[in-house]
């Protein structure tokens, strides 16, 4: 049997999270991964926590003193389009490759879905996949080329989450 990808999901939140938006995250990252020619198998660790969480880890890791709605940390600089497609980056005691982390914010979640008008579904999908591309050495620091094909592929993703816009 083939390996399969390992996506452990840790919540810091009060209320914890429901299986639903376990299997959603779970979902959208494996879409993602599918979308992007990811043919190894992966692992991805997933943070849900709240604004002042995310604000800690963005000021201890990132230096700004300021909560966001979510934060990847890859674990190799991949180029976009270029996915690892052997296991040379595999941890050799898993056979998996690390892909690095995420962590997301739930008050933003929350905040942000009702300032676009949207579901809290779709807007935690979308900062998953967000994110998976950044893990894969997708940017979007210039307003140019880069965030262009980062964005389109964001876009297809969604589309085959069935959550566009």
């Amino acid at each position: 049997m083939a390996k399969r990808h390992r996506i452990p999901v840790t919540a810091t939140v009060p209320d914890g999270v429901s299986d639903a938006t376990v299997a959603l995250i779970r979902k959208a990252i494996r879409t993602a991964l599918l979308c992007e020619g990811v043919t190894v198998p992966c692992e991805i660790d997933v943070l849900l926590t709240d604004d002042a969480g995310i604000h800690e880890i963005n000021r201890d890791m990132r230096g700004v003193d300021a909560p966001t709605d979510v934060l990847s940390f890859p674990a190799f600089s991949y180029v976009p389009g270029e996915p690892p497609v052997d296991d040379a980056d595999a941890d050799p005691m898993t056979g998996l490759t690390p892909l690095g982390d995420m962590a997301i914010s739930m008050e933003r979640v929350k905040a942000q879905a009702a300032e676009y008008g949207h579901s809290e579904r779709r807007e935690l999908a979308y900062l998953v996949v967000h994110s998976v591309l950044h893990l894969l050495g997708y940017d979007h620091l210039d307003e140019g080329e880069q965030k262009k094909q980062m964005r389109a592929h964001e876009e297809a993703i969604m589309a085959q989450l069935g959550l566009k816009r």
